[in-house]
């Protein structure tokens, strides 16, 4: 949003936004096709339980943290049964114990911006995923977030977007905060990019944002004025629709 990048294809989206969401590699997900004849011969020896096998049952059994039952998940978002089997494979496959903190994310994150510094970024991504704010994202906290950016209504987006801009979660986005959010995207894309990107930019990018975002002119952007603001705006609503069955 805050640069309004170009519109890309949706099988390069699904392939760029896979790649760049920790424990949900493309290395870590089996195929569609693998999926659905896996899934088809598995019988759910815990109906509470992600497992579909006595094996994963075991494997449940010795994680730090157990998720919650497919039912209510199921239930808490607009994922399928089989969807959050395949998701949860994913997410065992690289954080085993059940959860992921900071320096984790950090650390998957960072293999996809080799050329970067993507910490910061990386940052407010998991801060924005971390919704109870205890300092670890479950698969629970996952698949929230991901059900919200691929199958939630435009304002559900619009308001997930929202939330990881407004770093200090006070209801407002402030000039500094999408300063640093710039700043970090800017880092995260390396200085050797080409073409080269020159110095002034996320600050340019901050006064932009603010001249069409600020409708008051209060130096602030509330929720408000960034609904209003984006739902005008026919390429941040293109790129919002990409996200559409993504997976």
């Amino acid at each position: 949003l805050p640069g309004n990048p170009p519109v890309q294809t949706k099988k390069a989206l699904k392939q760029r936004f896979l790649k760049l969401l920790p424990c949900c590699r493309p290395k870590s997900i089996p195929s569609l096709s693998e999926s659905k004849t896996e899934l088809a011969s598995a019988t759910l020896s815990s109906p509470g339980f992600l497992a579909d096998s006595v094996e994963d049952e075991f494997e449940l059994s010795t994680v730090c943290h157990r998720p919650e039952g497919l039912e209510q998940l199921q239930e808490q978002t607009k994922f399928t049964r089989k969807e959050l089997q395949v998701l949860y494979r994913g997410f065992k496959n690289e954080c085993p114990s059940g959860i992921v903190n900071e320096e984790n994310f950090k650390q998957i994150y960072s293999q996809f911006f080799p050329q970067g510094d993507s910490s910061t970024y990386a940052t407010f991504l998991f801060n924005a995923f971390d919704t109870d704010h205890d300092g670890s994202v479950s698969f629970e906290d996952f698949v929230s977030g991901l059900s919200t950016i691929l199958r939630g209504t435009i304002d559900d987006r619009l308001n997930w977007a929202f939330n990881l801009y407004d770093l200090n979660k006070d209801g407002c986005i402030t000039k500094e905060e999408m300063l640093d959010i710039m700043k970090s995207i800017y880092d995260m894309m390396g200085k050797y990019t080409y073409p080269a990107m020159r110095e002034e930019a996320p600050r340019e990018h901050v006064e932009n944002f603010f001249q069409k975002m600020d409708r008051n002119k209060d130096g602030v952007v509330t929720i408000e004025e960034f609904l209003e603001s984006c739902q005008k705006d026919e390429n941040i609503m293109r790129s919002m629709q990409l996200f559409d069955s993504v997976i």
